[in-house]
């Protein structure tokens, strides 16, 4: 036991039950060496601790979900079942960052951080210093469905362990074997407005231009007005993410954003300054500036944007699926596009551990072990499918060959909610981020529905395959990444957006680049390239 918790157990025994619950803890007496109270902790089985304990989780949360997830069906059910009263302090997604590095900078966080994306080199940094603490031990003695999962796919220990040979928190993972879920968001197109127009399916990103300025041009809703929107969505990132491939450009997924390697030499590329990249810019820059980008592409927020989907508005998105976000089911998705060099990469593939931070404990915790008992449940079948699902016969219902369906009050809402929508009161699970684990056998989200399977199958040709997970830097490099890399990233995101509403012209691209490097480009990456040796060795 550390001393910074053997002084906490001490303070608490001597102020009292009061104190420790005002820290966001339980009301429970803080825990003596062995971490949990005796008679406290079920090593196994339900309940976890035979007596009611509280908890304070800091969680992220989509548009998509409800307002309090405690009253949902999922977390009313498993406070039932664990004996564990977790309150979830919801933060938008739109400002969890903000929020989460000012909670951790400033002391007020609370007993764990909960779908709160938390990335390697803070709980690398936060670890270190103590906030997170080492999870090692308690899932190798309390996690054996997470332990389990380990061992069937090593890259996840890989993944979670820093170079300090410690685990600090627990993910998000997709089986890799549904592409539908790792690619996530595919780029729809509205097949009913294709055929009005009477043009095939875009298969490069001269037909998808095609497609989006006839969408500009003629009133496919009938309405009598011009107010279709070519193509719309929450920012920039996820379209160019889509198009990149079609320039040859991110070659090992979205893990890595303002990287890839290479295929000519092996070695890592910085991808923000290839050419490739600046034609691929100004073809996203010619949409912007011919409107065929929404106006309000760089400030709209989830719901609005769903909302402009709904009213069938929209020639283009990128969305989890328009079927169950916007209640369409006239979308189709795309494959790779090819692009004007023929190359034809599919690039919009996330990594497998798609948030290594999705699940981090906190020194304010006092019942550690119960907690890593209470997320465990969900990297098994049992506890999956109940996150997933919910309850036969209430949320779901099982068919003559053993498929899981949801009721119809979710699928077909009778007062004409979307199926995300209808969800909403029983799960939290809408919009990603949640820690657990993701098969195709009990997940039934848009990402299975057919039109996603159908977008998946075909990505699948051209889809990234090599993707690289995470890397875990050394103390050394974490602080050349968090300075100079946090400042060559910020400069190509603001410089990434003004090259695309036309605020910065192409003309200035030769001192882009410069700048970039007088900022420390060659330091950047060969921390990078270190890392990746690194990486590929073990």
């Amino acid at each position: 036991m550390s001393r910074k918790k053997w002084v906490s157990a001490a303070l608490a025994l001597v102020l009292g039950t009061g104190l420790l619950a005002g820290c966001g803890g339980s009301s429970e007496s803080a825990p003596e060496e062995s971490g949990e109270q005796p008679n406290l902790l079920n090593e196994t089985g339900m309940p976890i601790v035979n007596e009611p304990i509280s908890l304070r989780f800091f969680t992220g949360k989509s548009p998509t979900n409800g307002s309090k997830f405690e009253e949902t069906l999922v977390w009313k059910t498993y406070k039932e079942m664990t004996n564990i009263d977790v309150t979830f302090d919801l933060v938008p997604f739109e400002t969890l960052t903000e929020k989460r590095n000012l909670a951790l900078a400033g002391g007020d966080y609370p007993d764990v951080f909960y779908s709160a994306r938390i990335g390697s080199s803070d709980l690398m940094r936060y670890g270190e210093q103590g906030v997170f603490i080492p999870l090692n031990d308690l899932i190798d003695q309390y996690a054996p469905n997470f332990k389990k999962l380990m061992e069937e796919y090593p890259d996840i220990r890989k993944g979670l362990t820093m170079p300090d040979g410690n685990i600090y928190s627990m993910p998000s993972f997709y089986d890799p074997a549904l592409l539908s879920m790792l690619v996530g968001t595919p780029l729809w197109v509205n097949q009913e407005w294709l055929d009005q127009l009477g043009m095939k399916e875009p298969e490069t990103i001269e037909e998808f231009y095609q497609y989006l300025k006839a969408v500009k041009e003629t009133d496919l809703n009938g309405n009598g007005v011009h107010d279709e929107v070519p193509f719309s969505a929450t920012g920039i990132t996820g379209l160019i993410d889509h198009l990149k491939g079609s320039w040859g450009l991110g070659t090992s997924g979205l893990g890595h954003k303002f990287v890839d390697v290479d295929p000519d030499t092996g070695k890592l590329r910085f991808t923000k300054t290839q050419p490739e990249y600046k034609e691929m810019l100004e073809f996203v820059n010619k949409l912007y500036t011919e409107g065929l980008l929404d106006k309000e592409i760089f400030t709209i927020e989830g719901g609005a944007l769903n909302a402009k989907g709904q009213e069938g508005l929209l020639g283009s998105t990128i969305v989890p699926n328009p079927e169950t976000v916007m209640g369409r089911t006239e979308y189709i998705g795309l494959g790779a596009l090819k692009g004007p060099h023929g190359d034809q990469l599919y690039s919009h593939v996330k990594v497998p551990m798609v948030h290594v931070g999705a699940f981090a404990i906190t020194d304010k915790n006092p019942h550690p072990e119960a907690t890593v008992r209470w997320m465990d449940y969900f990297y098994g079948d049992e506890g999956a499918q109940f996150y997933f699902m919910g309850k036969e016969g209430e949320t779901f219902t099982t068919t003559a060959n053993g498929e899981l369906e949801y009721v119809d009050e979710i699928t077909n809402n009778p007062d004409g909610l979307t199926q995300d929508q209808a969800m909403a009161k029983y799960f939290t699970w809408l919009g990603g981020s949640y820690p657990g684990l993701v098969r195709e056998n009990w997940f039934k989200g848009s990402e299975t529905l057919p039109s996603a399977m159908e977008a998946a199958a075909k990505a699948e040709p051209y889809a990234v395959k090599d993707i690289l997970y995470n890397f875990n830097f050394t103390n050394e490099e974490n602080e050349i990444m968090s300075s100079i890399g946090k400042d060559i990233q910020d400069y190509v995101n603001e410089m990434e957006a003004k090259f695309v509403n036309g605020s910065a012209s192409f003309s200035q691209w030769e001192e882009y680049v410069n700048t970039i490097n007088r900022m420390g480009l060659e330091e950047y990456m060969r921390v990078y390239q270190t890392a990746y040796d690194r990486y590929q060795g073990e």
